[in-house]
């Protein structure tokens, strides 16, 4: 399997492993974490898109470093693998260490932003 794809799937794992495993901040069952990720997938896919175009790209990948699915916009599926993993590792450490910060019994005036589950 190619490095590039070897490291997105790793990364991923990782970063969902730390959220099952160790910081627990719920941020799967956010329906903001969800909207979080659809902006930024809306804003990635015109950009990456750009970016890697086959007609004139700016950035080249290694053909042998990675599957070769090009999809949407000549984008290698691989970019939305570490998208995920960068805007979810971001977002769950901001939640953590919100709710580490606030005292014991203290209520978030924030409660239930983009990175933090809403609860009723």
């Amino acid at each position: 399997m190619p490095e590039y794809t070897i490291g997105t799937i790793l990364t991923m794992i990782a970063v969902i492993g730390v959220e099952l495993f160790w910081l627990k901040t719920g941020i799967f069952r956010s329906l903001n974490y969800w909207l979080a990720m659809a902006v930024m997938f809306a804003f990635q896919i015109p950009m990456d898109g750009f970016l890697t175009r086959l007609s004139n790209p700016i950035v080249r990948y290694n053909p042998d470093q990675f599957l070769g699915i090009r999809w949407p916009l000549d984008i290698p599926i691989e970019d939305f693998g570490f998208g995920f993993a960068m805007m979810t590792l971001t977002l769950m450490l901001w939640t953590a260490l919100r709710r580490s910060r606030r005292e014991p019994g203290q209520e978030s005036k924030h409660e239930g932003g983009p990175h933090e589950p809403t609860h009723s």
